[in-house]
């Protein structure tokens, strides 16, 4: 073998080793299935690595497809998404710190994907990881809020109330209402993973007896025009004082001494009456005994 021949054939290898190395730095983190709320917006995570050194933002390119590369859904060139598309999605993510975040606004119930991320180093090299895509599971109402209390509410006592609601839209998340006081809510969106987002009202308000198997509301109203509600019963415990000791122990007196008066009455009464038949018999016996006595003396007792 020649010298150009063994040059020529040691560039290959070299460019076959630097190309598996290069390759092998590219790599993409995304969540591969996520929920979507239609009419609303869908957040889509990403994160990404590419070789060499770190470049600024000026010097990168983000573009996401479908699985077929000419099927463009964001461009920087908006003249190159496909109409569909067009004036629905944001990159949210600064690519200079490797974050290749979506937005893809007003879903529509046929944008179920799979969209694919593909990173470019103008007049260097690029990279689309169509093997690890996201798609879109698509929902046409959203959940119902969850509402959480205590068991028991106190008359008169600061009660403090929780409603919440998942969603996959943290650029414009849900706002939550409630069915009273709801000026006085504390509102807080967080993350807790996979793509999804809480968020959570808190309102505390004083219950009295009126509020008393009455229900209290949370409605949800997401990007859009979607809206739900969830509600709970209230159950409140009347406020112990001196009015609810008194009430009973003069009822229940009042009580005893009613039916005492009655029982007293009536024994008297009966007493009463027995005594007049006693009476009754005893002069009956008397005039029977004198009648007796009487007959007895006008019989002649002369015996022959």
């Amino acid at each position: 073998m020649g010298t150009q021949a063994r040059f020529l054939f040691c560039w290959l290898c070299l460019q076959v080793i630097f190309a598996t190395v290069f390759s092998e730095d590219w790599e993409v983190e995304v969540v591969p299935k996520i929920d979507a709320l239609v009419s609303s917006c869908v957040v889509l995570p990403c994160t990404f690595k590419y070789p060499g050194e770190q470049l600024p933002y000026s010097r990168l390119r983000g573009i996401w497809h479908k699985k077929e590369m000419h099927d463009i859904i964001y461009h920087e060139d908006k003249t190159l998404i496909v109409d569909s598309f067009k004036g629905r999605t944001k990159l949210l993510g600064d690519l200079g710190q490797k974050n290749c975040t979506l937005e893809i606004d007003k879903v529509k119930d046929h944008d179920n994907g799979p969209f694919c991320f593909r990173a470019e180093i103008p007049n260097y090299n690029k990279f689309s990881f169509v093997k690890n895509c996201v798609s879109l599971s698509m929902k046409l109402k959203p959940a119902t809020p969850t509402l959480e209390q205590r068991e028991v509410l106190e008359d008169g006592v600061p009660t403090t109330f929780k409603c919440f609601i998942r969603h996959t839209c943290p650029s414009h998340p849900p706002t939550i209402t409630w069915s009273r006081g709801h000026k006085d809510a504390i509102m807080k969106n967080r993350d807790i993973g996979h793509a999804t987002w809480e968020m959570e009202s808190l309102l505390t308000f004083t219950p009295t007896e009126d509020d008393d198997h009455t229900y209290l509301n949370c409605t949800a109203s997401f990007h859009g025009s979607e809206s739900s509600t969830g509600h709970i019963r209230l159950y409140v415990k009347r406020k112990a004082n001196i009015l609810h000791v008194i009430i009973p122990v003069v009822a229940v007196l009042g009580t005893a001494i009613l039916f005492g008066g009655v029982c007293f009455f009536m024994t008297k009464k009966y007493k009463q009456q027995i005594q007049e038949l006693q009476s009754r018999d005893s002069n009956g016996m008397l005039s029977r005994l004198s009648r007796m006595s009487h007959r007895i003396r006008s019989v002649d007792w002369n015996f022959p």
